[in-house]
C-alpha cells in the first residue's frame, strides 16, 4: 500500500457494495446521449374494466365507480339494468397505460400496463375490456383489449396469506391497437436539435466536435449544455432521417461529474470515477448502548389469603464506547483506486461508511456531488 495511503484510512467509506469501476468513462453513441427533436414517444392512459376473475375483484361496496361502470358498459351492450342491484365479484377497475412509440402508424400494436384502482385482490386469469386510451390532448390514440398477465401470486387460508409479486398489475403484451397518428412530418424540418440526456457542457463540446469533423465542415453548433442544433440544408443530405441515421452511430466520450450515490434504504453505495478526497484527518469510534431486562416474580407469602404472584421490573443499562482507531490522515487527491485498494480490507459495517462519507462531505473534504436516496 503506498505511504500516501495512511493508516489504510479508516474512511471505510463506501465500498461493502462497490463493484468494478471504469478507470474512464468509455465512448458511447451518440443515440445513447441525446434525444432527437421530435423522435419521442407519447403516454396514453384509459380506464377499463376486467372481467374473468376468480372471485379476486373489487368489492361493490368499497367501490362503487366499478358497479357504474359495469352498468354504463352492458347499457351500451344493449342489456338494460337499471334499478338493479349488481355484486359480482369477478369484475374489477383498472388504469391502462401505454406509451406511443414515434412514427407509429394506425393498425400497429402496442403493449400496455394494467393496474387496479379499487381493492381487487388479484388481476391473475381476467381479461380487460375493449378500453380507449387517451393522451394528453384528451384525443383516442388507441383502444386496448386482451388477456393480462398478472405480476404475482397470491394464497390465502383461513389463518394465513402469502403473496409474491404484485397480483394487482400486469401488462397486455400487443394489448393495445393504435387507431390514430401523431400528427408530425420529420421530413419538413430545417433544423434538427439534439437533447442531451445529462446536460453537460464538455460532453456537448464533443458532440459538435464529432459531428463537424465528419461532415468536413459546420453542420453542429452548441447551444447549451443540453442542446446541439444542427443544420440539416449544410449537411447536404436526403431528409432529416437520413442525416439522423448517419450520425446516430458516431461515438463521443461523454464527461461524467464526480458523484456518489447513498440508497440509505438498502445500504447501498456508489462511486464514479472522478471522485477526489482532498487531504483530511479521520477518527472513527463506535458507541454502543446496551439495554438488559430481567425481571423478577414474586411469589406471595406462604399461606396468606387473596394474594398473587407480581412481576418486578429489573433492568440493567449500560453505554460503552469504543477505543476508536485514532486519527487517520488522507493525503491530497486520493484517487478511487487508491481509497478502494484500502478499504476493500477493512469490515466496516456499510451503516458506518454512509456516516463517515456524510462528515467528510460536510467537512469539504470530498469533492463531488453527494446524493442520498
Amino acid at each position: 500500500m503506498r505511504a500516501r495511503f495512511k493508516f489504510l484510512f479508516p474512511l471505510y467509506v463506501l465500498f461493502s457494495v462497490v463493484s468494478a469501476f471504469p478507470l474512464a468513462a468509455g465512448e458511447a453513441r451518440i443515440k445513447d446521449l441525446v434525444e432527437f427533436d421530435g423522435v419521442r414517444g407519447n403516454d396514453l392512459v384509459g380506464y377499463g374494466l376486467v372481467v374473468g376473475l376468480n372471485g379476486t375483484g373489487d368489492g361493490m361496496r368499497n367501490s362503487p365507480f366499478t358497479e357504474e361502470a359495469l352498468s354504463n358498459l352492458l347499457e351500451r351492450l344493449g342489456i338494460n339494468i337499471s334499478g338493479e342491484q349488481i355484486r359480482p365479484k369477478n369484475v374489477a377497475a383498472v388504469l391502462v397505460t401505454a406509451t406511443l412509440p414515434p412514427f407509429v402508424r394506425a393498425g400497429a400494436q402496442i403493449d400496455v400496463n394494467v393496474s387496479a384502482i379499487g381493492d381487487s385482490k388479484s388481476l391473475s386469469g381476467g381479461t380487460l375490456i375493449m378500453t380507449p386510451l387517451n393522451a394528453a390532448d384528451g384525443n383516442i390514440y388507441a383502444v386496448a383489449q386482451g388477456s393480462i398477465l398478472a405480476g404475482g401470486v397470491s394464497v390465502s387460508g383461513d389463518a394465513a396469506q402469502v403473496t409474491r409479486g404484485v397480483p394487482t398489475a400486469g401488462v397486455i403484451p400487443s394489448g393495445a391497437r393504435v387507431e390514430r397518428e401523431i400528427e408530425f412530418v420529420l421530413d419538413e424540418m430545417r433544423v434538427l436539435r439534439l437533447a442531451v440526456r445529462d446536460p453537460d457542457f464538455t460532453t456537448a463540446a464533443r458532440i459538435e466536435v464529432a459531428i463537424n469533423e465528419y461532415f468536413s465542415k459546420p453542420v453542429a453548433r452548441m447551444l447549451d449544455s443540453g442542446t446541439v442544433e444542427l443544420d440539416i440544408a449544410a449537411a447536404e443530405v436526403r431528409s432529416p432521417a437520413h442525416l439522423i441515421s448517419m450520425l446516430e452511430n458516431l461515438k463521443v466520450e461523454p464527461a461524467q461529474k464526480a458523484r456518489v450515490v447513498v440508497d440509505q434504504r438498502s445500504g447501498t453505495i456508489v462511486l464514479g470515477a472522478d471522485v477526489r478526497i482532498s487531504q483530511v484527518a479521520i477518527s472513527q469510534g463506535g458507541l454502543t448502548l446496551r439495554v438488559q431486562e430481567d425481571p423478577l416474580v414474586v411469589q406471595p407469602n406462604p399461606f396468606s389469603q387473596g394474594g398473587s404472584p407480581i412481576v418486578v421490573p429489573r433492568t440493567t443499562v449500560g453505554i460503552e464506547e469504543g477505543r476508536g482507531k485514532g486519527l487517520a490522515i488522507v493525503e491530497d487527491s486520493v484517487t478511487l483506486p487508491e481509497v478502494i485498494a484500502g478499504l476493500n480490507a477493512l469490515g466496516v459495517s456499510t451503516r458506518d461508511m454512509i456516516d463517515i462519507l456524510k462528515a467528510i462531505k460536510a467537512a469539504g473534504a470530498l469533492h463531488a456531488e453527494f446524493i442520498v436516496q
